[in-house]
């Protein structure tokens, strides 16, 4: 099993994190990025989380997006310098998925 340590740091432009793999290697997470949830909706068979996937994957600055198809979410990683949340929602509603926020 891989195990991460991760240490959040404050420093002048924002709050970053690092992760140590199992490797030992540290890998920086910019302070721009975050991770946010969304409800989608319509999602009626299994080939439609591929699609919304896809959709939000190909919007600038999104990193990664996982989708639970059982809870009807996705969540998605971004660079919030790039990527806004109405982006991500927009590129999911226009192919047919509309997708709001979750949560805070």
């Amino acid at each position: 099993m891989k195990r991460y340590l991760t240490i959040a740091l404050a420093g002048v432009s924002g709050l970053a994190a690092i992760a140590i793999g199992p490797t030992g290697v540290a890998i920086a997470a910019p302070a721009s990025e975050q991770t946010r949830t969304f409800a989608i909706k319509n999602m009626t068979c299994p080939t439609c989380p591929i699609t919304v996937k896809t959709a939000m994957s190909r919007v600038a600055g999104v990193k990664l997006v996982k989708i639970d198809f059982d809870a009807k979410t996705a969540t998605v990683t971004y660079d919030a310098s790039v990527a806004t949340p109405a982006k991500i929602a927009a590129a999911s509603s226009d192919v047919g998925y509309p997708a709001q926020l979750s949560g805070g």
